[in-house]
């Protein structure tokens, strides 16, 4: 794999992240995706030729094996790690899209702009971003029900019973490194609802930053707050001046700009 490639998509993943989805993004590919190329393999390994029954009946070893473990760790790990970081790369594509909308635009119109900011969460991004986070938290928690059916308690233990055909009867086996095993298994599943609660915390987020600017932009401003002297320099002003972009935007005259304070000669008598 190009390395330079893949720090590339990391670094366009992770500038167009929030705060939550750069911790979330260090957790995955520190706690889980190295774990797992570093140590996870070496322990399991061979898995199967450590699977030692006391019987010497052919087939009977490798038939127990199937029973207890259908579905090896190691390779549950890696499709659920896969599942988890492409819905990532969705972002970096869609913003990708917009800045390329955004160049042909200028080349051909010349003035004006599409996406004042490509990067921001508005609009399609926004959604686009919200569907990664409802994914990779549904994956995670997909895999960590298939990970307690196959195997309760997510625990391997010392030994097994087995009693199927064709063994004569029933037999011990015998499971390697048991200990090892569980507990990477442990830190695994740890990692995996640390990153879900992680998503879940952003998706939130998101909503209700999202609800509160809606409602700030539809709040028309008080005349009190307009002839506050510190107004201009409110943040409620420049979303009021944003909002009117919006609206003005594509055409060439400029949107009225409101006065800082009021006219000091207009004064209203009373009779």
């Amino acid at each position: 794999m190009n390395w330079s490639v893949f720090e590339g998509l990391l670094s366009g993943v992770n500038k167009y992240s929030t705060a939550f989805g750069r911790i979330w993004l260090s957790l995955v590919f520190v706690f889980r995706v190295l774990v797992y190329l570093v140590t996870a393999e070496r322990v399991w390994g061979d898995d199967q030729k450590d699977f030692d029954c006391n019987t010497r009946q052919p087939g009977c070893t490798n038939v127990c094996y199937d029973e207890f473990f259908p579905v090896s760790h190691v390779r549950l790990w890696a499709l659920q790690l896969i599942l988890v970081t492409c819905p990532s790369l969705l972002v970096v594509m869609h913003v990708a899209y917009r800045k390329a909308r955004e160049k042909k635009y200028q080349e051909k119109v010349g003035e004006g702009y599409l996406y004042p900011n490509p990067g921001k969460k508005r609009g399609g991004l926004w959604w686009t971003y919200v569907f990664s986070l409802s994914f990779k938290a549904t994956i995670d928690i997909i895999f960590l029900y298939l990970f307690h059916a196959f195997y309760p308690r997510y625990t391997l233990p010392s030994m097994v019973k087995c009693h199927a055909e064709p063994c004569p009867n029933t037999v011990d086996c015998f499971i390697a490194k048991p200990s090892e095993k569980n507990i990477f298994i442990v830190f695994m599943v740890v990692t995996a609802v640390i990153c879900i609660l992680l998503n879940l915390v952003e998706l939130i987020y998101l909503v209700i930053k999202r609800c509160s600017e809606c409602v700030q932009l539809r709040r028309p401003p008080t005349a009190h707050t307009k002839n506050d002297p510190n107004w201009a320099n409110s943040p409620s002003k420049e979303k009021d001046f944003l909002s009117c972009d919006l609206i003005f935007l594509g055409s060439d005259a400029h949107p009225p700009l409101l006065p800082d304070r009021p006219r000091a000669h207009v004064k209203k008598t009373i009779l």
